[in-house]
């Protein structure tokens, strides 16, 4: 009997051995894939992202795992071929059939956003707009993902979507649940970071504050993401990004060309933005077509324009703040241009344009901010430096954006000090970012997030164990309860073997 009991014994832990092996085997991974398209000004980026399908109302778990450069232009670029706009974006969206899954390319949502490019050129053209649009549109319906739609996004969303971004990324949307409340339940929610975002045609500016008055109600939104009620202000200045800027420098440049002329040649104008021994020819006609400078159109006697480089910073920053009008202000307070700005509050997150010049001028420290002062200086001693010697150092970067750096990292300066009021006390509440994890820190995860529904208004209910706990505390309990009552069945009724013993 007692060998028939042994044997019994063990074959019972062999199987519950097999059950739990079985049971915790890890399972095959369900993936889930999302695609958006951020088509910019200058250019179009596609973005894959993944996150586990089982935890698609969770928090922090999508990630970047594919960014594809399109060739070419942005697709307001296309404005005089629009039916190529679409095909422009194949050779990425093949790049992105060949990362996800063939058996789920037909579940995989395509978005595609457009921004300030295409803003202004629904501006000027909007049948144009259409077109391109239209383009773009059969292209990613041809595609065999999921086309979710195609649509020029609004300046307040394409800030929404950033400081969306860059907080989820950050994990400053994470709520603390169940039981571990208890064990910390002095930590709250982590502050919210600001997101600021620089293109090539506009410049959003967003962040919560506690100070927000209802002087200006069109530049406010509220989110409800994790139970917690959230109030951002956010504004987008179009024509405000780098490129237009440096267009609206221009043309300010050619009101004042009769002073110009009493020195130079008709057709040359002298740009302290550029450096010594730089030269760029611009056609006047297509100039003044944008709608970011046709309100400074002006008849000239040519054709042509010579730009010559001067490389002066000081100089520069003159000509750029006269971009930004100060001197009407209808609220408490305003950024530049009339627009309503409460105080700066906060850490605040810098993407998109605003890394990419920092970064390249080596300002971008993610140990400690560079103060506002080293920043000044740096970007003066470059603007300084000669051209013939900036392109021999720098022979890999394209000219276009070589030339453009002097003015670039002087007008970021302008924007952020003199538009948005910073100031060498929080300056280095700034940080530049690139990627945040393994994804770019920019509006279109914050739009795939958003219209997936992925980001719960109410936090998800966790139960407060895990089911492996529950189910060993659940055994741990049955054992216990058993071993208490086989020891009161033994106290009470005492079997004769016991009896025995005992005598």
């Amino acid at each position: 009997i007692l060998l028939i009991l042994g044997f019994l014994s063990t074959l019972a832990v062999i199987a519950l051995i097999a059950v739990a092996v079985t049971q915790n085997k890890p399972l095959p991974k369900n993936i889930k894939y999302g695609i958006v398209l951020d088509a910019g000004s200058s250019h179009t980026n596609l973005y894959v992202y993944e996150w586990p399908a089982e935890k698609e109302n969770d928090t922090g778990v999508v990630k970047q795992v594919e960014v594809c450069k399109v060739e070419g232009p942005g697709i307001s670029g296309y404005s005089h071929a629009t039916e190529k706009a679409g095909p422009s974006l194949a050779q990425c969206l093949q790049q992105a059939k060949e990362v996800i899954p063939s058996k789920q390319h037909k579940e995989t949502p395509v978005y595609l956003g457009a921004t300030a490019g295409m803003r202004l050129l629904r501006l000027e053209n909007e049948s144009a707009a259409d077109k391109v649009l239209s383009s773009v549109e059969k292209t990613l319906r041809l595609a065999p993902f999921s086309f979710q739609g195609a649509r020029i996004i609004t300046g307040q969303e394409e800030g929404a979507y950033g400081w969306i971004t860059i907080n989820y990324l950050l994990g400053n949307f994470k709520q603390v649940s169940g039981w571990k409340k208890f064990l910390n339940p002095l930590k709250s929610i982590s502050e919210t970071s600001g997101a600021l975002d620089l293109g090539g045609a506009s410049t959003q500016i967003t962040f919560v504050s506690k100070e927000l008055s209802s002087e200006s109600p069109e530049n406010q939104l509220y989110f409800r993401l994790y139970g917690k009620d959230y109030q951002v202000y956010t504004h987008s200045f179009l024509c405000y990004g780098k490129d237009q800027a440096l267009q609206q420098k221009l043309a300010r440049d050619l009101q004042a060309i009769d002073f110009y002329f009493q020195t130079m040649e008709s057709s040359s104008l002298l740009d302290p933005c550029f450096h010594e021994g730089y030269q760029r020819t611009i056609n006047i006609s297509d100039f003044f077509k944008n709608p970011c400078t046709s309100d400074k159109k002006k008849q000239l006697p040519f054709s042509q324009l010579d730009i010559k480089g001067v490389g002066n910073y000081q100089k520069c920053r003159e000509n750029i703040q006269k971009l930004f009008n100060k001197t009407n202000c209808p609220y408490s307070s305003c950024s530049f241009n009339g627009i309503y700005l409460p105080p700066l509050q906060g850490d605040f997150g810098a993407f998109s344009a605003f890394y990419f010049v920092m970064n390249f001028l080596n300002l971008t420290s993610e140990s400690k901010p560079f103060p506002l002062g080293t920043a000044t200086n740096i970007i003066d001693n470059f603007c300084a430096r000669p051209w013939q010697e900036v392109k021999t150092v720098y022979h890999h970067v394209k000219e276009k954006y070589l030339s453009e750096y002097c003015f670039s990292g002087a007008y970021i300066l302008s924007l952020l000090e003199n538009g948005y009021e910073f100031t060498e006390e929080n300056w280095q509440r700034i940080h530049f970012l690139g990627k945040i994890g393994s994804s770019d820190a920019g509006w279109t995860l914050g739009y795939m997030l958003n219209l997936t529904n992925m980001i719960p208004a109410e936090e998800p209910a966790v139960p407060p164990l895990s089911h492996g706990s529950y189910v060993g505390l659940m055994v741990l309990c049955s054992l216990v309860l058993v071993s208490v009552l086989l020891f009161a069945w033994l106290l009470f009724h005492k079997p004769k073997c016991l009896q025995k013993g005992i005598v």
